[in-house]
């Protein structure tokens, strides 16, 4: 590969910030990833940021990859994939090890490492586990490299269903009924395992979500009728974390809200409402990103009710030591009551997502709320703060 058009280390000491988008990896997410990287790129202001794509594939390889947004799309129901749009199969960008030194290198089999210049700011956009899940946020912390979202602690228990709702619930904020299975559990006695799962039916009724403890956008979840499908379901769930979780059905209405930082600390936006979806069970990842199910937004709901949910956003968002953005998910029962369901750290980012459609209707365009991200990123530090 030439590296003649590799972005290059600018003289000026007055150059822009050069922010890395990083994308892809190895989770069961990569093509969401690779889809909200696109939207992120396209909305990026050039007149203010030097940008740096790079992307992750699924095994792992750090990919320089092209700056052509419009590749990043899903198409024909399929979406894409970092190993497209790498500029090699074999080349790697390497992150500083040096905290002090924020040079990238690039570097391919029998070629001399070319250097990358110096990265101000990382933006990742990966989702689940290997990089929305703190892994990724403490390599950037060990390179001294500042990055867009929370830090070690919060995206870890952001990422970790279980340990979320524990964490929620010692804050005062409600959470629904829910059962772990580890994976020693299964694999040790799969019969008691099972039977701790109809126990907790027959206390709570069917129908029961079974979802992995740590992946997002509705990934490797089941809504299970009955003792017929629990098998497949957890099969399902362990195909993507072998820690599962199992939640109750809670009657009412799906509501999210997003918060995002501001100089003076962070701030909800305006709800949404995720109606049942037609052609689905539930707001499964299809409905959400492939058929497009629309939320309502802002949610029809009494003022008493928007203040409410815009207050517990904001202190779930506190209360798991939260920065940059968090969109919380909620239920709001049918006594009237908002029953947390959990938080996503980076949450879905593309134009049609929720959180920048609630931001949107709250008077942040997408493109501010891209610079408001970057610009929270570059006033932290990295380390303890």
């Amino acid at each position: 590969m030439s590296t003649e058009n590799l972005p290059q280390s600018p003289d000026s000491p007055s150059r822009k910030p050069r922010v890395a988008v990083v994308f892809g990896g190895r989770s069961s997410e990569h093509g969401i990833s690779v889809v909200t990287a696109g939207a992120v790129l396209k909305a990026i202001d050039r007149t203010r940021y030097d940008v740096l794509p790079i992307g992750i594939t699924q095994d792992g390889r750090w990919a320089l990859t092209a700056d052509e947004p419009e590749r990043m799309a899903i198409a024909g129901r399929r979406t894409p994939s970092v190993d497209q749009l790498a500029e090699s199969t074999e080349g790697a960008v390497v992150l500083p090890v040096d905290p002090a030194d924020r040079e990238v290198v690039y570097s391919e089999p029998g070629s001399v490492p070319k250097a990358l210049g110096e990265v101000d700011v990382v933006f990742p956009v990966l989702h689940g586990p290997y990089g929305e899940d703190g892994t990724l946020q403490g390599l950037l912390e060990l390179s001294g490299i500042p990055y867009v979202g929370s830090g070690v602690l919060s995206s870890a228990v952001g990422q970790d269903k279980e340990y979320m709702k524990r964490v929620f619930t010692s804050f005062g904020l409600k959470v629904g009924p829910y059962l772990v299975i580890r994976p020693r559990e299964w694999t040790r006695d799969e019969a008691a395992a099972r039977k701790r799962i109809v126990d907790f039916a027959g206390e709570h009724g069917w129908p029961l979500f079974v979802k992995p403890a740590r992946a997002g956008s509705s990934i490797g979840i089941t809504k299970v009728d009955g003792l017929s499908g629990l098998d497949d379901a957890v099969a399902e769930a362990q195909r993507h974390d072998p820690k599962i979780l199992v939640e109750a059905a809670l009657r009412g209405r799906e509501i999210e809200c997003g918060v995002l930082e501001f100089e003076d600390g962070p701030r909800a936006s305006l709800p949404a409402e995720i109606p049942p979806p037609d052609t689905h069970a539930y707001y499964d990842f299809e409905a959400k990103y492939i058929d497009s199910t629309p939320g309502v937004v802002p949610a029809p709901l009494t003022d008493e009710e928007t203040a409410e949910v815009r207050r517990l956003a904001v202190e779930a968002f506190d209360a798991a030591s939260c920065e940059g953005l968090v969109r919380a998910d909620f239920f709001l029962t049918e006594d009237g009551e908002f029953v947390i369901n959990e938080i996503n750290t980076m949450p879905g980012f593309t134009p049609i997502s929720m959180y920048p459609q609630m931001w949107q209707a709250t008077g942040v365009s997408y493109q501010e709320l891209v610079d408001l991200l970057i610009q929270a990123a570059l006033r932290r530090s990295t380390g303890l703060r």
